[in-house]
């Protein structure tokens, strides 16, 4: 299995490098790293599971600019919306899966309309079976949640639109 800082500096190292592809294989876990050409879109699959962990466990941060890949990342799921400059997007900081509840059956976190302060959690994206909270990051007003449920996510995929206040 690879550990999530592995991931992040394997990552760099192809970025940074001429290399276009890059494939290991680890244990029996198999990870595959493709430069994108200008005319492709960066998809993950990956077998997902679906399992909670308790809240608290540590949060990654990631410190690459979110930005970067933001632009070559597909909407995955038919929502289609004008782009408005004044709202503020809230990005997945890792690959991995959301979540918009702290557990099965319980209430979202947020969903449109609701008010957030900038250390509010909006949703959780679980990577390598660690839960991961993700905060607002800015004082507003959610305007759409950009995702599914159970959405495998990447890297930079704007999660949630917010209108600051």
């Amino acid at each position: 299995m690879f550990k999530l800082s592995e991931i992040k500096e394997l990552i760099k190292l192809v970025d940074q490098s001429s290399l276009q592809e890059l494939e290991i294989e680890n244990e029996g876990a198999r990870l595959s790293i493709r430069k994108p050409n200008k005319t492709e879109s960066v998809y993950v699959t990956a077998p997902v599971q679906h399992t909670y962990a308790p809240i608290g466990q540590a949060n990654i941060a990631n410190t690459a600019p979110a930005a970067a890949l933001e632009a070559s990342i597909p909407a995955t799921n038919g929502h289609v919306k004008q782009e408005d400059s004044s709202l503020h997007k809230i990005v997945s900081p890792m690959v991995g899966t959301f979540y918009q509840s702290a557990s099965p059956g319980s209430a979202p976190f947020v969903s449109v309309g609701s008010k957030v302060g900038d250390k509010n959690v909006v949703c959780i994206v679980e990577a390598m079976k660690l839960m991961n909270e993700i905060e607002a990051e800015i004082k507003g007003e959610i305007v759409e949640v950009l995702v599914d449920n159970g959405q495998l996510v990447e890297y930079g995929q704007p999660l949630f639109l917010v209108r600051p206040e």
